[in-house]
């Protein structure tokens, strides 16, 4: 099919809403990464997206609302800790994961009885939800295991001819997916970092669990309540590995395994030879987490066949930055002194 991109004018909004009312699939702007977007009660329509995507039918999928009142109808069982969350960090970059309705079918929800819910900041998203008046299932729009997509055109890339519309709402703010959680009574657990921190949730919980899949292997027969905690994930073509350590521990490794299509990929303040072919990806953690994405994209453009990365912090989004280059790496970690 013709895969159009759209501005995001109040007609276009309203035209991709009919598409979405009528079935089909629509990549979509959020503020963390553009989402493919179809009505979360369909299940026709929400295959469309795993076919897509080329997606794990047991990956579950995040459910887009507009307002608090499509909660109440897509979960049961609400914790009075879930209400803190959303009332503190709501509309923005959490997803929590909570026992679901009968509205929400099984292929949305990943095969679980649980399905994660968000609330999304960016105008235009709220604004197709509302018109619809439908809750949207909503992955990042690329396909399955590659970076996500954080402008339309990274969307287009890997969807052109699979979807028929993408809204362009410009360059995502945030970068990296939510932060997506679920709960134990009072304890939070943290099954994927994001722009909302550990010290974050706990504001609203004192015990926050960090999940191990965050930072280990889970096996792919395992269940997982979240996206993205197990297959490889947001990986360019290259083979990446992440170096730990100093910047001159970093800088002697890659120059003894240097070649032809060897790249680094460093913090911008990094000084290291000139002999060896780099790309920067920010100093702060929030500037990485807006860029860390588009990054990888550019490194598949530019023919790496070897990445070697500089190991970002675990503080703060730091963590959902190493979560998600753990992951390109495939695990693949060098650290200083071993």
């Amino acid at each position: 099919m013709e895969t159009r991109v759209l501005k995001s004018t109040n007609e276009n909004i309203k035209y991709c809403a009919e598409l979405i009312k009528r079935g089909e699939v629509v990549g979509i702007p959020t503020e963390t990464v553009y989402g493919l977007a179809a009505n979360a009660f369909n299940e026709n329509a929400v295959m469309k997206i795993f076919k897509a995507k080329k997606r794990p039918a047991d990956n579950p999928l995040i459910v887009h609302i507009a307002d608090m009142d499509m909660l109440r109808e897509l979960a049961e069982d609400i914790p009075d800790t879930a209400l803190e969350v959303c009332k503190k960090f709501w509309p923005g970059p959490i997803t929590v994961v909570l026992p679901k309705s009968d509205r929400i079918p099984l292929v949305t929800s990943g095969g679980l009885n649980t399905v994660g819910i968000r609330l999304p900041s960016n105008n235009v998203a709220r604004e197709l939800i509302r018109i619809c008046g439908l809750p949207l299932a909503a992955p990042s729009a690329n396909l399955s295991g590659s970076p996500s997509p954080t402008t339309a055109n990274h969307v287009f890339d890997d969807m052109n001819g699979r979807i028929p519309a993408i809204l362009d709402g410009g360059s995502c703010s945030v970068g990296v997916e939510s932060t997506v959680i679920s709960f134990e009574g009072d304890i939070i657990r943290l099954l994927r970092p994001g722009k909302i921190s550990v010290d974050d949730l706990k504001t609203v919980a004192s015990d926050v669990v960090v999940d191990k899949g965050v930072l280990e292997i889970i096996s792919n027969d395992a269940s997982v309540k979240s996206p993205g905690m197990k297959y490889k994930h947001y990986s360019p073509k290259a083979d990446v590995t992440l170096i730990s350590g100093s910047v001159e521990f970093f800088e002697q490794y890659v120059a003894k395994h240097n070649s032809a299509g060897t790249y680094a990929l460093i913090f911008d303040s990094d000084d290291i030879s000139d002999s060896i072919k780099a790309v920067r990806f920010g100093d702060s953690s929030e500037q990485q987490a807006e860029r860390i994405f588009a990054v990888l994209r550019e490194i598949d453009k530019i023919g790496a066949e070897r990445v070697y990365a500089r190991c970002p912090s675990k503080e703060g989004v730091g963590l959902a930055v190493y979560n998600r280059m753990l992951r390109a790496a495939g695990f693949k970690v060098i650290k200083e002194g071993d």
